[in-house]
Order: structure tokens, then sequence, then C-alpha cells
């Protein structure tokens, strides 16, 4: 009975008052702390499900696949040169995307863009868009360019037959007959200006020596047109401006550079190039014939290095035994290299008057350089046992 009494006493109005008023301030406290989190993760929680809900009608409507139980192959080609909205276009016309707008976005945005590959492709409407951007960016189709290299120093002829080798080439028939005549290139101007050449149109083939030589990235199924003009584009751009006012300097045209050059790129390695267009360029200006043995070798289509007497009197004017100045036309096509070592001749063998040169090794093409005739006699005594040597070897 004390107890409960004692309970009585302890609770009366002011206790309990007292009491509320300290669990109000308790809760209020705990309700401020709690307050700003709530509210940061209700606005979480919406976002989260506005981004969701975004996400799945993305996903719905632009990323999965048209059909995911749809396995049959489809054939897909990209062209070279096809834009990428060219191939989303393509693809949302096969049924192979949903969006071509979302898949050239995405694309875009990944920096894809410039790395989807020429070929042809085998897709399925079951895959999604990720999928296909990505097979189409790792290059697993059949590809349609080649790699079409032109050796510095080969002639038409050689490229043809080696484009041939290669399946860019099905005929060389048509190459060459561009190469001959000039059908269909004769828009650039280094092409009208050679056509004023004199007895232009006596040359083997009128594009030697202006097919630039390089490794291209070439179609597949190119015509002899469009290679043609791929190589004669380099040239272009090869020939520069400051090449040009040297040539203006020189009082040459870019066709005798690149006459003068094709000479060069045969009788040298490139450690030579500049001393060999010395001599050259020594020998036209004391009006003598430039009796350079490749030009023989290009008539002849044999590379011997002990010339016989028949050999130097071949009358062709391509022969530089036989005519003065500079060969018809260029008889190979030459390297930068040799174009620049043609306008710009080591100047020291220009001063001291070097004037004929001589292989000293045929099989590392090293050089013997001399001023007057009786030192080049002396010289081509001593080397001609390698020469007779060398031709032999091959069946000469």
């Amino acid at each position: 009975m004390g107890f409960k009494r004692d309970r009585q006493k302890n609770y009366d109005h002011e206790s309990l008052r007292d009491e509320r008023q300290y669990g109000f301030y308790w809760y209020s406290g705990i309700w401020q702390i709690l307050r700003p989190v709530l509210i940061v993760l209700t606005s979480l929680l919406i976002v989260f499900g506005i981004v969701m809900t975004v996400y799945g009608a993305v996903n719905d409507n632009f990323l999965t696949a048209v059909d995911p139980n749809d396995q049959n192959e489809i054939a897909f080609s990209i062209e070279s040169g096809n834009s990428l909205t060219r191939v989303a276009n393509n693809l949302e016309e096969q049924g192979l995307i949903k969006n071509r707008s979302f898949f050239k976005y995405y694309c875009d945005f990944a920096g894809l863009g410039q790395k989807i590959q020429a070929g042809d492709y085998m897709l399925k409407r079951n895959m999604n868009m990720f999928e296909v951007a990505d097979l189409l960016t790792t290059g697993d189709g059949n590809p349609i360019t080649a790699d079409m290299t032109i050796i510095p120093g080969t002639t038409i002829e050689t490229i043809a037959a080696s484009l041939k080798e290669k399946g860019i080439l099905k005929d060389t028939a048509e190459f060459l007959t561009i190469c001959k005549t000039g059908e269909g290139v004769t828009d650039y101007y280094f092409i009208q200006e050679e056509l004023q050449e004199s007895g232009v149109s006596e040359r083997k083939y009128l594009l030697e020596g202006y097919l630039a030589p390089n490794t291209y990235e070439v179609y597949t199924d190119a015509t002899a047109l469009q290679l043609v003009k791929k190589l004669l584009d380099q040239t272009d751009k090869v020939f520069n401006s400051e090449w040009q006012t040297r040539a203006n300097e020189l009082e040459m045209s870019m066709d005798e550079v690149i006459n003068l050059a094709a000479m060069i790129e045969k009788e040298a390695k490139k450690a030579d190039f500049t001393k060999v267009s010395a001599v050259f360029h020594n020998r036209l200006k004391k009006d003598m014939k430039l009796e350079s043995d490749v030009t023989i070798h290009y008539v002849t289509g044999e590379r011997r290095m002990s010339l016989r007497n028949s050999d130097l009197a071949i009358e062709s004017p391509y022969n530089t035994y036989h005519v003065k100045g500079l060969p018809l036309g260029p008889i190979c096509n030459p390297s930068p290299e040799a174009l620049n070592a043609a306008l710009y001749p080591d100047e020291s063998y220009v001063a001291e008057e070097y004037l004929y040169f001589c292989s000293k090794d045929p099989d590392t093409g090293e050089l013997h350089f001399s001023r007057t005739l009786d030192e080049h006699q002396r010289a081509a005594a001593i080397y001609a046992p390698l020469w007779t040597a060398y031709d032999q070897e091959r069946g000469m």
C-alpha cells in the first residue's frame, strides 16, 4: 500500500507536464536530424525511379534487339567511304537496329564513328545495338580494301603486273592503256604541261614517272582509272610549290625534273642520289651526252652491267648514248628523295665538275666518281670484271 502511494506522489500534475515537455524536446531533436536525411533519400528514390523509367523506355525502344528470338543471319555490307549516317540508315532499313538516330548518337558519343570498318558482315536481329556497333568497329567483316604498294624505281608495266598478281586488277590492259594515252586524266595540270613537251606522243607510256611511289589503301573493286587517279593525286601532293619554285630557278619543267629523277633513282642508292644528280647536271651544262646505262636497260628490259656495243648503238630516243640531253621520257617512277636530288644536286660535286661515275660493286650499288675521262676509264678497268661476273651469274 505504501508503494502505491509513493508512485502517485511522484507523478503529480507538474511532474507529468515536465516529462511531456522533456519527451517533446527529445523527439524534436531526433526529427531535426532525420528530416534532411529523409528528404535526400526520398529525392534520390524519386530520381532513381525517373531514371529507371527513362532507361527502361530507352532500352525497350532503342537499345534492345529488334527480335530476341530471331537467330537468322543477315548479310550487311559497308562500302569504303560510307558515312556513319549511311550505315545507320542501312541498319534500320534492314531491321537490324530499332532507331538509326540513336545508333548514330551513340557512335558519335562513344567515338566509334571513325572506327566503323568497311566490309561484308553477317548480323542477326537478336543482337542489341551495342553488339552491332562493336562488331562493325572490330572489322570482322570481309575486307573490301587492299594495300597497293608502288616501289620507287618500278615501271608502269611492273606496277600493272603486281596489281594483277595481288588481285587488285583483274586485267592489266585498261590500266596500261590509260598510262599510255592519258585517257581520263588530262585534267591534271602537270599532264597538260607534259603534253606540250616535244615528242611526247612517241613515249612508251605517257604517265611513266608520274605514278607516285607509296603505299595506298584502295578498293578491291576499284577501276583502273580510279587507281591511276589515286597515284596521280599523290604526285600532285608530293611535287609541292617549293619544288616548283626550285625547278623554275633551274629553268626546268616538272616533266624534266621527273625525267632526271627517274635516271637518278635507277643509277644509285639514296646515299649517292645528289652526287649522281651533280654529274648529270654538269654533263647537261657542257652539252655532253648523259650516257646513262639505265636508259638502255629501259629499252632492252634487262639490267646488264657490261653493255655490248650493240646495246650502245640502239637507236631509241630513250638511249642517252644515242641522243643528247634527257631521254624522251622518264624511265621509271622515282621516289621523293630522287626528285629532291634532281632539284638539289651535291654542290661540291657540281663545283668540282664531276662528270663520270661507275659501279664499284653491282650487289651493293656502291659507286666510284671521277672528274675526267682518264680517271673514269682507269676505274672502269678495275671494276669491269665484277660487272662481267654479275651478268654471268644471271645468265646474261
